[in-house]
C-alpha cells in the first residue's frame, strides 16, 4: 500500500465479537481475525486519526468483550494515531449506564450531546443514535448541539469541510436491521442544509452501502468484523449505488486535495491475505 502524501483520516464501524446469538442467524467467517487485521492495516497506515461508528465491542457492559479492543487502540495510540468512537447500539445493550461508562474510560473526548475533531481542516461531527436509550431531554440537547454545530463550522473560514457520523444508518438494504426514521429525523436535514457537509457516514448494517439524496453522500461502513448481512434487492427508495461492491470486511480512508475530498474503501481480501484499494471516488466541496 502506497503511503499517501496528504493527511489521512480513517474511519471504520461495527468492530464487535460476534455474539453466539448472532451466530444462530448469520454465518461466521474469521471475524476476530478480520477485526485485528483492520487495525493492523490502519496502523500501518499512520492516518491522522481513527474514528469508529459504534458497535465497538459485543456488549459495552463487559470488561471482557473489550479485552482484544484494549489492545488494538492501545498499539494504535502509541502509534500517535488518536482513535475516537460514538456509541452504538451493542455498548448500551442491556445496561446502557455501565457500558457508556466503560465507553467513555477508553473514549475520553466522547459527550453525549455530540462532539467534534478537525483534521486538516476537515470537522468530523459524531453525534449519538440510540434515541430509544434517551431520554427526551437528552435527545432534544444533541439536536439543538447538532445543528448549532453545523452552523458554526460552515461560518468557520478555517473548516474547508463536514463529514458527520452516527452508528444508525438513515438508508441501508439490509435485510436484518432497518435504516433508521429519527436519524432521517434529526441529523439528515441539517446536513443536507449545511453549505460545507458532504459525506454521511454510518454502521449498523454490516455492509458497504452508497446512497446519494439530494447531492448529498452517504456511505454505510459496517465492515469491521461483525456477521456480514444480506442485503434486499436494490430499490428506488433505497437506491444503493454501489450494488456490486460488497466486501465482508472493509473500512475507509478521507483525504482532502484542496476543496475535493478523495473517498477510499480499503477492502479485505477475500482469502485473508491483506487488503487492497476498493471502491474510490471524489466529492467536491460545494460550489466546485
Amino acid at each position: 500500500m502506497a503511503q499517501s502524501k496528504k493527511p489521512v483520516i480513517a474511519f471504520a464501524s461495527d468492530t464487535q465479537e460476534p455474539m453466539w446469538v448472532e451466530k444462530l442467524l448469520l454465518k461466521p467467517n474469521h471475524n476476530l481475525l478480520a477485526t485485528k487485521m483492520i487495525f493492523t492495516d490502519v496502523d500501518s497506515l499512520r492516518p491522522k486519526a481513527l474514528f469508529i461508528l459504534g458497535d465497538v465491542v459485543s456488549l459495552g457492559k463487559s470488561k471482557y468483550s473489550w479485552k482484544n479492543i484494549d489492545k488494538y487502540i492501545a498499539r494504535t495510540t502509541k502509534d500517535s494515531i488518536p482513535v475516537y468512537a460514538t456509541l452504538g447500539n451493542h455498548e448500551v445493550m442491556f445496561n446502557a449506564r455501565r457500558g457508556t461508562l466503560n465507553f467513555i474510560k477508553r473514549f475520553p473526548d466522547y459527550d453525549p450531546k455530540g462532539y467534534m475533531k478537525v483534521v486538516d481542516s476537515i470537522a468530523v461531527v459524531l453525534v449519538n443514535s440510540n434515541f430509544a436509550a434517551m431520554s427526551s431531554a437528552e435527545i432534544t440537547s444533541q439536536n439543538n448541539w447538532y445543528q448549532a454545530e453545523l452552523s458554526r463550522l460552515d461560518n468557520d473560514p478555517a473548516i474547508k469541510m463536514i463529514v458527520v457520523g452516527c452508528h444508525h444508518s438513515p438508508y441501508t438494504n439490509s435485510s436484518i436491521v432497518q435504516p433508521s426514521e429519527n436519524v432521517r429525523k434529526y441529523f439528515v436535514p441539517p446536513f443536507i442544509k449545511s453549505k460545507k457537509a458532504v459525506l454521511f457516514l454510518s454502521g449498523h448494517s454490516h455492509n458497504f452501502e452508497q446512497f446519494n439524496v439530494l447531492g448529498k453522500d452517504f456511505l454505510v461502513i459496517g465492515g469491521g468484523g461483525g456477521l456480514h448481512q444480506p442485503l434486499k434487492a436494490n430499490n428506488e427508495q433505497m437506491h444503493d449505488l454501489s450494488p456490486n461492491y460488497k466486501p465482508a470486511f472493509h473500512y475507509l480512508q478521507i483525504s482532502r486535495d484542496g476543496n475535493d475530498l478523495n473517498v477510499l474503501s480499503r477492502r479485505l481480501k477475500a482469502d485473508f491475505s491483506g487488503f487492497d484499494d476498493g471502491l474510490t471516488f471524489l466529492i467536491k466541496a460545494a460550489g466546485q
